[in-house]
C-alpha cells in the first residue's frame, strides 16, 4: 500500500515537473523529449508485460495491428510521392526550380544524332532502334525522365532512320 502511494506521489511530481519544463522549453527540445518520453513508456511497458506473464496479450495486439501499420506506411509513401510530384515537398516560398531550356538551335545533324544515341557512325537500322529503345527506357516522362530528353532521343533516331 505504502509503496503504491510513494509511486503515486511521484508520478504526479513526475508529471508537474514535467508540465512546467514543456512550457518553456524550445519546440525542438519539446518534440525531441517527447519521442524519448514515448520510447521510455514503450521500453517500460514492455518490461512490465514481460515480468508479469502477459506477453501474449502484446503479441496479439500487435499481429491485429500489423495489416493497419502496413496500410499506414502505404499511404505516407504515397503521400510523400504526392508531395514531390506537385512540389509540395520544397519549403515554404520557394519553388522547385523549372527545368532547363532546350538550346535555340534545334536542328540535328547525322553526326549530332550518332553522339546522342552513344553509337559509332555508320550503325545499323538495328543497332539505332536497340540504343534508342535503350535509352527511352530511363529518359521517357513516363518514367521520370525530361521531355527535353526525350524529344533529343527521338528526333536522333529519326535523323538516323529518316
Amino acid at each position: 500500500m505504502i509503496l503504491r502511494l510513494l509511486l503515486l506521489v511521484g508520478g504526479g511530481f513526475a508529471l508537474w515537473w514535467g508540465w512546467h519544463w514543456w512550457r518553456k522549453a524550445s519546440p525542438d527540445k519539446a518534440r525531441k523529449a517527447l519521442i524519448a518520453a514515448v520510447l521510455a513508456a514503450l521500453v517500460l511497458g514492455g518490461i512490465l508485460l514481460v515480468v508479469t506473464g502477459k506477453l501474449a496479450g502484446l503479441a496479439a495486439i500487435a499481429a491485429g495491428l500489423s495489416p493497419w501499420i502496413g496500410r499506414a506506411l502505404r499511404l505516407h509513401q504515397m503521400w510523400q510521392s504526392v508531395k514531390r510530384m506537385t512540389g509540395r515537398d520544397a519549403p515554404s516560398g520557394q519553388t522547385p526550380p523549372p527545368p532547363p531550356q532546350p538550346p535555340a538551335d534545334t536542328a540535328m545533324s547525322r553526326a549530332q544524332a550518332y553522339e546522342v544515341l552513344g553509337i559509332p557512325p555508320g550503325a545499323s537500322p538495328e543497332e539505332i532502334q536497340e540504343a534508342h529503345r535503350r535509352l527511352m527506357r530511363s529518359a521517357h516522362p513516363d518514367a521520370g525522365g525530361s521531355t527535353w530528353i526525350a524529344a533529343r532521343l527521338n528526333q536522333a533516331r529519326d535523323v538516323l532512320l529518316g
